[in-house]
Parts: structure tokens; C-alpha cells; sequence
């Protein structure tokens, strides 16, 4: 049953990297505004089940003092991880600022990579019971379908017809599926391997939103735009207490 619970989730993650379609439906401009909602929400989800959710849960399985030191590895991983990523972009954009396709196979490269660790999260969170999956699912969900979007972007600049790079897009999505069956696989492997992933990816969690999402959000300015930013990120955050105390039991 937690097999199939860990592909189902992990297939759905996939699944979302088709967010690109909806360039195809909607002008640039409209989508523009409609990301800036989601990137809202999603810093918000990301947040509450790092600190509602998986945190609590690895702590009471693993100690605090344990779990909080994978966490800072966490942290430092995804900021290593992201630093890689962004200097081989800077390496491979000219004196002119002109981006070209060896852009666009490092961006499938590293969204690979992330999306492979993002089914590690969703396999370990299953791993400890359904609703922690679930909670865990949602998270990753809400801040997948602002970054596929972003990437499918990236991938049309880089040279990329839209169907080429809705597929490559989609292709490199599978690798959550591929990292949440090994983790199922090998992670009896270890003792307490659950709770130390679930550590890690809080840690990343955090990470995401404080580092890449709140920074997008402090570009708007306006105070009405800044308050709808904020209802956003406390409802998302709100989503994910409710499923963790509900769910839970």
C-alpha cells in the first residue's frame, strides 16, 4: 500500500511539470501575475510543513539534537546544490547576455537532480505514516508548479521549441518518481534513515522559501499586492497545520 501511495504522489509530482502547457493558453502577462499568487502560497506551504509537519515528526523519531544538525546540512546542501547550478548558468551566458542551449541542458540538469530529491521527501514522509505523505505531497506540489513553469520559461529562452521543452521538461520530472522508489527500496537499509531524510528536507524546505521564494516576493512593493502576498503565505501555511493536526490524528 506505501508503495503504491509513494507512486501515486510522485507521479502526480511529475505530472506538473505539464504546468508549461499553460503558456500555451495563457499571454505571458497573465501568467506572470497568476505565479506571483502561487509563489505566495507556496512559500507559505513549504514553511508550514517544514515546522508543523516534518520537523515534529523527525524530532519525536530521531532527537532534537540529531534532527536539527541534518537540518543545517539541509540548508547547506540546497544552497550548494543551487550555487552549482547558477555558476555553470553564469559560465554559459556571453559578454552580450545572450543565453544559449548549454543553458537550457544545465537547468534540465539540475531540475532532474531537485525533482529526484523531491521524491526522496515524499518516499520518506510515506515511509512514516500516510498523512505526513500527504502533507509532504502538497508542499512539494504547490511549489512545483511555479518552478515548472519557470523552467519550461527558461528552456523556450534558451532556444527551445515549446514542445521540445514541455518534453525534456516533463522527462527530467520522472526522476521524482525514480527517487521516491529507491528511497523505498534501500532505505531499511539504514536505521532511522526515514527520520534523518525528513530532517534534510526540512531543512531544504526552509531553504527554498526564505532563500528563492521570499526574495521574488519582496520585488512587489505596492502595499495592497504586499498584504494579498502575505494572507497567501498564511494560508498555505494554514493548509498544512490543518492537515497536519486533522490528518494526523
Amino acid at each position: 500500500m506505501v508503495l503504491e501511495l509513494i507512486f501515486a504522489a510522485t507521479a502526480a509530482i511529475s505530472a506538473i511539470s505539464l504546468a508549461g502547457l499553460s503558456l500555451f493558453v495563457f499571454g505571458k502577462k497573465t501568467l506572470d501575475s497568476l505565479v506571483f499568487y502561487f509563489i505566495s502560497f507556496s512559500a507559505g506551504t513549504l514553511l508550514g510543513a517544514a515546522f508543523f509537519d516534518i520537523l515534529p515528526e523527525s524530532l519525536e523519531k530521531a532527537g532534537a539534537a540529531v534532527s536539527l544538525e541534518i537540518v543545517f546540512a539541509g540548508v547547506i546542501a540546497a544552497f550548494a546544490m543551487e550555487k552549482i547550478i547558477h555558476l555553470h548558468h553564469h559560465h554559459h551566458v556571453d559578454h552580450k547576455g545572450e543565453h544559449h542551449h548549454p543553458m537550457g541542458v544545465l537547468t534540465l540538469a539540475g531540475d532532474a537532480v531537485h525533482n529526484f530529491f523531491d521524491g526522496v521527501a515524499i518516499a520518506a514522509a510515506f515511509l512514516v505514516n500516510t498523512p505526513l505523505g500527504i502533507t509532504t505531497t502538497i508542499a512539494v506540489a504547490c511549489h512545483e508548479i511555479p518552478h515548472e513553469i519557470g523552467n519550461f520559461t527558461l528552456l523556450l529562452y534558451s532556444g527551445y521549441s515549446r514542445e521540445k521543452a514541455l518534453f525534456f521538461n516533463f522527462l527530467t520530472a520522472l526522476s521524482a518518481i525514480a527517487g521516491g522508489l529507491l528511497f523505498y527500496f534501500f532505505a531499511g537499509a539504514i536505521a532511522n534513515f526515514e527520520s534523518y531524510a525528513l530532517s534534510f528536507t526540512a531543512g531544504t524546505f526552509i531553504y527554498i522559501a526564505g532563500s528563492d521564494l521570499m526574495p521574488e516576493l519582496h520585488k512587489e512593493t505596492r502595499a495592497k499586492s504586499s498584504l494579498a502576498q502575505l494572507l497567501l503565505m498564511l494560508l498555505g501555511a494554514g493548509v498544512i497545520w490543518l492537515a497536519a493536526k486533522y490528518l494526523g490524528g
